[in-house]
């Protein structure tokens, strides 16, 4: 294999994405599981000379993403603050070996409410990348989910909710764990959706009703996980409604949490569409090594 003109990659907290870059075209992709939680500042740069030592021959570009700019990562890579554009100028990181030219994007930071990002700035810039045009709110669910508001290929403002944080939490470690399952009821989630954002003052009482459902009603496993999951995205969807009514709203994602997002807000009447995230982050590295080079 020829020498790649430039690295990209996705540093996160428990996983490493690098791709060996021809132009904007990957020719090769390296999975690690050593992510910032398992590496120190001074092991960062032996990772990647392990996985790309052999293919370097002159100093290479590696444009870095996500966590390996945080505070306790490789190289602090300080926040732009909001509104803003897609930060494209990473944070120069020295290196031992002269064949690592190494970048690390900024994450984006909000001052009122405070709030701050790292990595999904990246995915935004890759769907930005290919719908330029695109004026209206940004949902990326996970375990914090962002909602972001786009105009003018700018960040205006943005939201963090720990919904699915939450939703690990209350499933695994509280009394919920001896009711909830595995399987899916997809009426029931939606009328915990309901019940959550017509209700919200209610939800603490109403997550102990998941446990009690369970062993006077026989409420079964499924069940049980369809409604927890619906009463802590209704929270969220009540919290965020500022961003989603009568907003275009395009969730990046592809797995079912995705399709889970896309149905509850379907029912509340939004106009609401999914985008594959699969090779949105490189689209937004390979935007941001563009203008870094040009």
């Amino acid at each position: 294999m020829s020498a790649p003109d430039w690295i990209a990659a996705d540093w996160g907290t428990s996983h490493l994405r690098l791709w060996m870059m021809q132009g904007d075209a990957p020719v090769r992709r390296i999975d690690d599981p050593r992510g910032m939680s398992k590496l120190s500042p001074d092991g960062y740069e032996a990772v990647l000379l392990e996985l790309l030592g052999d293919s370097l021959t002159g100093p290479t570009d590696v444009i870095i993403c996500g966590m390996a700019g945080a505070r306790q990562g490789w190289k602090e890579a300080p926040y732009a603050s909001v509104p803003c554009a897609i930060p494209s100028e990473g944070i120069p990181v020295p290196t031992s070996d002269p064949r690592l030219r190494v970048r690390i994007l900024p994450g984006m930071s909000q001052s009122a409410p405070p709030d701050v990002m790292r990595g999904e700035e990246t995915q935004i810039g890759g769907f930005l990348a290919a719908e330029s045009g695109f004026d209206g709110v940004l949902c990326l669910p996970g375990t914090h989910t962002k909602w972001v508001h786009v105009s003018a290929a700018e960040v205006v403002s943005f939201r963090t909710f720990m919904t699915g944080e939450m939703f690990d939490l209350l499933s695994k470690q509280s009394v919920l764990r001896f009711s909830v399952g595995e399987g899916w009821e997809q009426d029931t989630f939606l009328e915990a959706v309901d019940q959550a954002m017509g209700r919200p003052a209610t939800v603490a009482a109403d997550l102990f009703a998941i446990r009690a459902g369970s062993l006077l009603s026989g409420d079964g496993p499924g069940a049980a996980r369809a409604r927890l999951s619906g009463l802590l995205i209704g929270l969220e969807l009540a919290g965020a409604r500022p961003y989603w009514l009568g907003q275009q709203v395009v969730i990046l994602g592809e797995n079912a949490l995705a399709e889970i997002y896309r149905t509850a807000l379907a029912a509340q009447s939004a106009m609401v569409r999914t985008v594959s995230v699969e090779g949105v982050t490189l689209a937004g590295l390979t935007a941001a090594y563009r203008k870094g080079t040009a």
